[in-house]
């Protein structure tokens, strides 16, 4: 059976799921799940997460300029779920989800979420209204991580942490290891 040619559309994946965390200068805070986000740039270290305007989240992120992109793990799977389809609106995402806020380095406003083995605190550089998202652009002030993956020589272990990653409409553990960077042309 050969290709069929679609519609455009994302078919980019997998992709990092990922939960976002967000306050406002009132000192609500939440949590909203991402897919759309990435890598932009090693030196400043920069990053990028799209969101909906009409999501909770958008107006925290826009009024402080601020934001902790929070890996998750397949413990942390339910919550990123929940997160994504519930609103911060209607519900006390951290209190539901028995997510703990942690106080952030350099941030002002959002909270980081303890549990997740990765905090990534945000500065946002530009927003680009792209349509039904507008991407944050953003540099990275500070990154935690959960001691709990560091061997005695400091060596952070990441891939231990049961990362998951977003395809498709599915949520999958990530874990088995095909090689490492340069594998492929790296002398025998």
């Amino acid at each position: 059976m050969g290709k069929e040619i679609w519609k455009p559309g994302n078919m980019l994946y997998p992709l990092p799921a990922v939960m976002v965390s967000a306050g406002d200068k009132k000192g609500n805070a939440n949590i909203i799940t991402v897919a759309w986000t990435g890598t932009v740039c090693t030196n400043p270290a920069m990053l990028y997460i799209s969101v909906r305007p009409e999501r909770f989240s958008y107006g925290m992120i826009k009024e402080t300029g601020e934001f902790a992109v929070n890996l998750t793990t397949a413990k942390l799977a339910y919550a990123a779920d929940w997160c994504g389809v519930k609103s911060g609106r209607d519900v006390d995402k951290w209190k539901e989800m028995k997510l703990t806020m942690q106080k952030a380095d350099k941030l002002e406003y959002a909270p980081l979420i303890q549990e997740s083995p990765v905090n990534i605190e945000c500065r946002v550089c530009e927003v680009k209204e792209l349509g039904s998202h507008h991407m944050f652009l953003a540099e990275v002030l500070a990154v935690h991580v959960d001691g709990e993956y560091l061997t005695e020589t400091g060596k952070f272990e990441l891939n231990k942490s049961a990362l998951i990653a977003y395809s498709h409409g599915t949520y999958l553990k990530l874990g088995e290891e095909l090689g490492t960077f340069g594998y492929s042309v790296r002398k025998k």
